[in-house]
C-alpha cells in the first residue's frame, strides 16, 4: 500500500508529531499548522494521507462501520513501522483522526508518548448527524466541489463513504467509550465551543474516562480550531507537548 506522506524537520532525538487528518481531509488540508507547531516545539513531524484520501491510493473496497478501527489498528501501525521505526511519537488527530488516535492509544503502544485530539468523536450524537446532513446538502448543491482539489477523482467516493457510513442505521450505536479506560498515556482533548459536529459531552467522555486525560474548550470556533483559532490551538498543544518533552 502506497501512502503519501510528508516529513517536517525537527530534533531527531525527541518524539515525532504524527498528524491524523479529519474524515474529509488530507495532508494539505491541515494548512500550515503542522509546520508551525513543529517549529514552535522543535519536534519533527509526519503528515500522511490515509488510504482513500488525498495523494494516497484509492479505497480498495467499500467502507464498513469498522473503518476507524481499521485505520487505527492496521494502517497506522503499518505507516509508523515504515516511516518511524524505533522512534517515539505523539499523535495529533482531528475529528476522525482524533477517534483513530484514541483507538490506537488504547492499545498502549510502547513508543506512544502522548496524544492530542481535536474534535474527536467517541459516540454518535444528534449534533453529529445534523452536521453530516448539512454537509450532504452542501455536496448536492455543489458547495463542496473544492474537495476535488484535494482528492481528485476520489472525492465523490470518499464523500459518500464518509456520509453514508455516519448516516447508516447500522452506525447509529457506534461508540468507542469502551476503549477509553485503556488509554494510559497523557492526553489532551480539544474542541471548539461552537463545534457543529459534536457537543461538550464528547470532551467530557474523553477526559473523564481516560487515565491521564484533560480537556480544553476553545472559544469562538467550530469544528476546526487549528484553522479557526490557530494561535490558541497551537499554544494549547505546545504547552501540553512541553510538559511531555520539555521546552
Amino acid at each position: 500500500m502506497r501512502h503519501h506522506h510528508r516529513r517536517i524537520d525537527g530534533d531527531p532525538a525527541r518524539p515525532c508529531l504524527v498528524f491524523l487528518h479529519e474524515g474529509l481531509g488530507c495532508d494539505t488540508m491541515w494548512g500550515g499548522f503542522p509546520d508551525r507547531l513543529c517549529q514552535a516545539t522543535g519536534l519533527a513531524g509526519l503528515v500522511y494521507d490515509r488510504q482513500g484520501y488525498g495523494r494516497s491510493e484509492p479505497l480498495a473496497r467499500p467502507r464498513t462501520i469498522h473503518y476507524l478501527h481499521e485505520y487505527a489498528l492496521r494502517e497506522l501501525p503499518a505507516v509508523l513501522a515504515a516511516c518511524l521505526p524505533d522512534r517515539d511519537y505523539i499523535l495529533i488527530g482531528h475529528s476522525d483522526g482524533g477517534s483513530i488516535a484514541l483507538l490506537h492509544a488504547a492499545e498502549q503502544p510502547a513508543r506512544l508518548k502522548g496524544a492530542i485530539t481535536v474534535a474527536a468523536h467517541v459516540f454518535v450524537e444528534d449534533a453529529t448527524l445534523a452536521g453530516v446532513r448539512t454537509a450532504v446538502d452542501a455536496w448536492r448543491a455543489g458547495k463542496l466541489d473544492g474537495l476535488l482539489k484535494y482528492h481528485g477523482d476520489k472525492a465523490e467516493t470518499l464523500f459518500h463513504a464518509w456520509s453514508d457510513t455516519w448516516l447508516s442505521p447500522a452506525f447509529a450505536h457506534w461508540s468507542i467509550e469502551y476503549a477509553l479506560p485503556s488509554i494510559a498515556c497523557p492526553l489532551l482533548a480539544l474542541q471548539g465551543a461552537d463545534d457543529q459536529y459534536g457537543s461538550a459531552a464528547q470532551l467530557d467522555a474523553i477526559a473523564g474516562q481516560t487515565r491521564n486525560g484533560r480537556q480544553t474548550t476553545l472559544p469562538r470556533c467550530g469544528h476546526s480550531p487549528h484553522l479557526e483559532a490557530p494561535q490558541a490551538t497551537q499554544q494549547a498543544m505546545a504547552d501540553f507537548i512541553a510538559g511531555l518533552c520539555g521546552p
